[in-house]
């Protein structure tokens, strides 16, 4: 067996060499891995011993050589391949172990000049690749360290041969490693001297697996966890619990987002991507109390999310409670203890990400938009009835406005300051969901205040809301009939603020 090999990533490579070497083995490399081959003790040809010829334009030339191409690609099969082997005395080559240039590692350097991205293209590598995958039937391609040990073992069980399986699954893999090459290749370039786009012309959603799923939303659908990070739920540590569900993580993504919209100990407790309770206290046990008392039936077997470590005092309410999932950026150890001692409770441990772009699938296609990152500006609110907001609603208007950014439309929140006094979410009219969330309101909406994502279309969802208690309101504004809603408030004494910015959530 004549294996080549070159490599960038040298991890496990002299093992895996020596390895093959004690099969009967002769290795034929290139450069730094002949060097360190040697190093090692382990017996090795140079690929120029091979070519007869020698690596020239500063190492860009090592291995796009006949006597390497050829001895790669010739089918065993096929008499006229074999034959023209024998006539040019190229001896075929067996097994090709190649990684490739750290294009992506040099792509995220800040410093990165033109210059080093285009040296480390990688022509040889991927011309290596590609041949042994399309002779997968004879020729082995090993572009992964991982699979290093496994390939070893089979080796030594079967003899010095591969299976069909193995070969073909290692072609398979070699095609993805050099798409995936390429495609970071191509979108680092398109960058060059030009302004970041929002929207990209091509959409590369292409994400290794991450996690198969037990299944979807529901148990007759399947389901996987797709990621290639470590920041954001699809990143996050799990510390403990059962496996993550489909719908865990859908809940575990909406609490964390809307726990990210603040600077102050916050807590969110999320039933069905919608919030049952929010809130923003001096003190984590505080908005954790004040959270679950918005809506304490609802919040039983909940997800729950912090925006700061999870201390002891917390632990110790949240444990009193049924809870599938929480979410936040660590734990302190008391509190990990008091947790971990609910064997099913999942907790995870996330950094902060931004998204740049908010992908969602369509039938037959996608659909993608920037992040919702507008904040609550004050200075940019219109004030637009003869009574101003006081203080204290101002206060509670702002916090209601973070909340009912993450509520699906049509979203109404009552809010006081720093919690939520009810929710009223997803209904197909605005003036339902006013009187859907007062009507299971476990707090006196009585002097709360009201946001609304987008415009009231008409003043009865305003009306509805006063005579529910509210007295001052926040809402984009925009309505054809914004005059009669106005109209509307001033009647009832009640103060509203126009934003300008909706948060239609679908």
């Amino acid at each position: 067996m004549r294996v080549l090999i070159s490599v960038t990533d040298k991890t496990g490579v002299s093992e895996f060499a020596r390895g093959l070497v004690s099969l009967g083995a002769e290795l034929i490399s290139t450069g730094g891995t002949a060097r360190l081959l040697r190093e090692k003790g382990i017996p090795v040809r140079d690929v120029s011993e091979v070519t007869n010829f020698p690596e020239m334009l500063d190492g860009r030339v090592k291995t796009m050589h006949p006597k390497i191409t050829g001895a790669i690609l010739a089918v065993r099969s096929n008499p006229e391949h074999v034959a023209s082997l024998a006539e040019h005395e190229i001896e075929p080559i067996d097994m090709v172990v190649v990684n490739l240039y750290q294009f992506e590692k040099i792509a995220a350097r800040t410093d990165a000049s033109l210059e080093d991205l285009i040296e480390n293209i990688d022509i040889g590598g991927p011309t290596m690749i590609r041949s042994a995958a399309k002779n997968w039937q004879d020729v082995a391609i090993v572009t992964a360290a991982d699979d290093y040990p496994a390939l070893l073992d089979e080796l030594k069980t079967s003899g010095g041969s591969l299976s069909r399986e193995t070969k073909w699954r290692l072609a398979v893999q070699a095609f993805e490693t050099t798409a995936a090459y390429d495609r970071a290749i191509s979108a680092k370039l398109a960058t060059i001297g030009k302004a970041p786009e929002a929207l990209p012309q091509t959409l590369d959603i292409r994400v290794p697996r991450k996690l198969a799923l037990r299944y979807g939303e529901n148990p007759h659908q399947q389901a996987a966890l797709y990621s290639n990070g470590t920041a954001g739920i699809a990143g996050a540590e799990q510390l403990h619990g059962k496996e993550l569900s489909y719908n865990n993580l859908v809940d575990l993504d909406a609490c964390w987002q809307l726990v990210c919209e603040f600077s102050r100990p916050a807590v969110a407790i999320i039933k069905h991507t919608n919030p049952a309770g929010c809130a923003e206290q001096a003190t984590q046990v505080e908005a954790y109390l004040k959270a679950l008392a918005c809506d304490p039936v609802s919040a039983f077997g909940g997800v729950i999310g912090f925006n700061r470590e999870v201390d002891e005092a917390t632990a110790a309410e949240v444990a009193k409670l049924f809870v599938e999932a929480i979410a936040a950026p660590a734990y302190s150890p008391a509190a990990l203890t008091i947790l971990t001692a609910k064997k099913n409770i999942r907790l995870v441990r996330v950094t902060s990400v931004n998204e740049p772009l908010v992908v969602k699938s369509i039938s037959g296609g996608f659909l993608a938009q920037t992040a919702d990152n507008a904040t609550f500006d004050r200075a940019q609110c219109v004030v637009k009835t003869r009574r101003e907001p006081t203080a204290e609603e101002w206060t509670a208007l702002e916090f209601a406005w973070k909340v009912v950014k993450h509520v699906k439309s049509n979203a109404i929140v009552y809010a006081n300051p720093g919690q939520t006094a009810a929710v009223g979410a997803g209904q197909m009219s605005r003036v339902d969901s006013v009187n859907i969330g007062a009507s299971k309101a476990h707090l006196p909406t009585a002097g709360t205040v009201v946001a609304s994502d987008a415009f009231f279309p008409f003043p009865d969802g305003l009306e509805q809301a006063a005579k529910h208690g509210a007295t001052a309101f926040i809402q984009p504004g925009g309505s054809v009939k914004d005059a009669d809603v106005i109209a509307a408030a001033d009647a009832l004494c009640v103060a509203m603020v126009f934003t300008g910015v909706r948060h239609f959530r679908h």
